[in-house]
């Protein structure tokens, strides 16, 4: 395949990529923008295999057509609540590349700074020809004393960054998980730590650029591995979604600075439109959660200056007869879907029930917060799945406003994004985040597994109010209780 085939395929790709995250941000149009992500990867991957100066192909296909099968069987198994901690994993994979190439690409500068250290002092191009370089190596060779320093300070910023990701995006995996306690955790020194660590690697990236040698390089990767760490520890269960947002940006940054590495463009594109994509999205998730985006990146927000206020009051139970009746009387009603719901997979038994209440002419919407879940858009994905119409979908600020005027909301696995501590209690770890105003309705309903507190910890006053009533019990099997008494 010549070089001018690999540019066109390159640049198809990248325009690919754009229709993709273009198509994504609509519910009609993220099926076919996953088909151009599809589409694009497939020519940016054939073209970069089958480019000039690339061999071992057997090897590659073979290890392509493992890491495919491989893939297919994960995502079969994976179920739509665990998707958040699977797409912290693949970020982790991102990461851990970076490093790997990272330290390659290193390899082969110092392989051919030896060859040119022996080659004689009347050798021109045809010497280096015979050495047999190919590829990068082949690229390395003709690079100047400038531009081999400007590479490895792209190789130190790849790594760096790529071993952030990796040990960030295990943490995180471990947290969404359950297998890493959820509350935000921090070593003595805090922010500290954090600042020393950085301030080393800075010192330890002038070394490495001046060929300080190999060893600069790895005790940065290892600064980096507990700088990613210990960012992410000190990140609380309410605060994942943005977290997972920020890890896909990071891999994405990762990406795009091997990419200057290894001089491939559409690695370069690629990684800038992931990197910028997340950041704009962890950005916009932090106006939605009243957060400091620059705390976002330093880790460890949502912290508080006391003790949060004591919640006074007694959860009262409903059983199915008493929700069914509020039902058939309202006319209006709002469900607030939550990580609950996607645990239970009671998506199919929401849907059937809104099929039925508005059979019977009632009005009914879908409140959705941006944070809801455990990932960006998880509660939008699962309704679409349940063939929900999307035009009674609403987000956070179209509907927040109407709940003085709804007769029954319906809360289905929700605590965060409905929690009134939010907006009344200072020294709460939610506080100032905005949230939906379910309370204003006039009559709320919660379907909550039990009197638990939920993945964030954090006590809800909601469940505590006069006009509110918890309906206990599995949500798929709650929900599914109510359809034959809906009239």
């Amino acid at each position: 395949m010549t070089l001018g085939i690999v540019s066109a395929a390159y640049i198809a790709a990248a325009v690919l990529f754009i229709l993709s995250l273009g198509g994504l941000s609509g519910q009609e149009s993220a099926k076919r923008a996953v088909w151009y992500g599809i589409i694009g990867m497939a020519a940016a991957v054939v073209a970069t295999v089958f480019g000039p100066g690339i061999g071992n192909w057997f090897i590659i296909l073979v290890m392509i057509a493992g890491g495919s099968v491989l893939g297919w069987y994960v995502a079969k198994r994976v179920e739509m609540t665990e998707m958040p901690q699977l797409v912290a994993a693949l970020h982790s994979f991102v990461g851990l590349a970076a490093v790997f190439i990272g330290f390659n690409a290193y390899l082969e500068l110092e392989s051919v700074l030896a060859l040119k250290a022996a080659m004689p002092a009347d050798a021109g191009d045809a010497w280096w020809a015979r050495q047999g370089l190919t590829g990068f190596a082949e690229t390395l060779a003709h690079k100047t004393g400038v531009e081999r320093t400007i590479l490895r300070a792209e190789v130190f910023l790849g790594v760096f960054i790529g071993a952030v990701t990796f040990t960030g995006s295990v943490v995180a995996f471990g947290k969404l998980a359950g297998k890493i306690t959820s509350k935000a955790e921090k070593l003595p020194g805090g922010h500290a730590l954090n600042a020393g660590a950085a301030a080393l690697s800075l010192l330890l990236m002038i070394l490495f650029m001046q060929g300080a040698g190999v060893w600069t390089l790895l005790l940065m990767t290892l600064l980096a591995f507990f700088i990613g760490y210990h960012l992410i520890m000190g990140i609380g269960g309410a605060d994942m979604p943005v977290v997972v947002s920020m890890l896909n940006s990071y891999s994405g940054w990762a990406a795009a600075a091997i990419g200057f590495s290894l001089g491939n463009d559409l690695l370069i594109v690629t990684g800038a439109l992931v990197g910028s994509s997340g950041a704009i999205l962890s950005y916009i998730m932090c106006k939605a959660m009243n957060r400091s985006f620059i705390s976002v990146i330093l880790g460890g927000f949502g912290n508080t200056a006391g003790p949060a206020m004591e919640v006074e009051g007694e959860q009262v139970a409903i059983d199915a007869d008493g929700v069914a009746n509020a039902l058939n009387e309202a006319e209006s009603i709002v469900i607030v879907p939550g990580y609950g719901m996607a645990v239970a997979q009671a998506q199919g038994a929401v849907s059937d029930l809104v099929t039925k209440l508005r059979a019977a002419g009632k009005s009914v919407r879908f409140a959705i917060h941006p944070v809801a879940g455990r990932l960006p858009g998880h509660m939008n994905v699962l309704l679409a799945e349940a063939k929900v119409p999307y035009d009674i979908v609403m987000e956070m600020d179209e509907i927040n406003d109407d709940f003085p005027q709804t007769d029954v909301a319906i809360v289905i696995g929700s605590n965060d994004i409905v929690n009134p501590a939010a907006q009344d209690d200072p020294n709460s770890p939610i506080a100032g985040m905005p949230v939906l105003e379910v309370w204003k309705a006039k009559q709320v309903f919660v379907s909550k597994r039990g009197q638990g507190t939920g993945y964030s910890g954090i006590e809800n006053p909601l469940f505590y109010k006069d006009n509110t009533r918890m309906f206990y019990g599995d949500a798929k099997e709650s929900i599914t209780s109510l359809l034959p008494k809906i009239e």
